[in-house]
């Protein structure tokens, strides 16, 4: 922004002081001091990586959780259509790297549109609660006591969401990858489910479309990424595994339950 200097002859203004860019504050949208007391706790033990390429050629770029949140609108568009239209994704599937004291380390998301984040996860499943109030509110079954299940069914479908995707990479031999990376990523099957649930809201019988539908291409958008997260992140596999591609393809089944499991609401 220029700088307006304007005003009286004779009168000097004190220097004016650098106003903060919103692109660098790292929790720029997030909106919540409540977000970052609570990631803070995690700590860098939970951050890390212990593959060996991690290790050697990464900085621990998760040494501070602010990371998953440096995102701006643009992005927040991109990663969307991404997530809900992987077979739109006309580019790479790799994250960006940049030298930073001598070794490599990731680019935040605001730079990097395969880079995973927290903020759309988040956001998605509080949309996820509020909608699951109002079609409670349209069937007549509204009640905190029924809002707090359905809030607790969401968490646990995270956590399962999560554990499938560290268990297929144990079972792969792709070590430990970050566990806020499989939160990120576990996290952005409720773009899909909210759409599925507004559907419903809308139309009943649009719901097991869209459900089915937003299901599907949620596992492609998880298998393109654990693919990467196999192959060129962890630098750990086993090459023409018939076990890895049948793992990868029980991964794209389990999300049709785990979406009908979460997307019934009220029934």
């Amino acid at each position: 922004m220029y700088d307006n200097r304007g005003g009286h002859a004779g009168v000097q203004r004190p220097p004016m002081t650098p106003q903060p860019n919103p692109l660098e504050n790292a929790f720029y949208g997030a909106g919540s001091g409540l977000i970052r007391c609570g990631l803070g706790a995690y700590g860098e033990k939970f951050l890390g990586s212990s593959s060996e390429f991690m290790q050697s050629n990464i900085t621990k770029y998760l040494s501070n959780p602010q990371y998953y949140f440096q995102v701006n609108d643009q992005y927040v568009r991109n990663k969307l259509k991404v997530v809900l239209f992987p077979f739109l994704h006309r580019g790479h599937w790799t994250r960006i790297t940049e030298p930073v004291g001598g070794r490599l380390s990731y680019k935040p998301p605001i730079y990097d549109i395969n880079a995973p984040d927290l903020y759309i996860p988040l956001m998605a499943f509080g949309t996820y609660v509020i909608l699951a109030g109002f079609s409670f509110g349209l069937l007549g079954k509204f009640s905190p006591e029924a809002l707090s299940l359905q809030f607790t069914r969401g968490l646990v479908g995270w956590v399962i969401q999560v554990a499938l995707l560290k268990g297929m990479l144990h079972s792969l031999g792709g070590g430990e990858a970050p566990l806020l990376d499989m939160v990120a990523y576990g996290g952005y099957a409720f773009t899909g489910i909210s759409l599925a649930v507004l559907s419903r809201l809308w139309w009943s019988y649009a719901y097991y479309f869209v459900l089915i539908w937003m299901s599907l291409w949620t596992g492609v958008f998880l298998l393109k990424t654990m693919k990467r997260v196999l192959f060129t992140e962890m630098r750990s596999y086993e090459k023409h595994s018939s076990r890895q591609h049948y793992l990868l393809l029980f991964m794209i089944i389990a999300q049709f339950p785990l979406f009908l499991w979460l997307g019934s609401v009220g029934v």
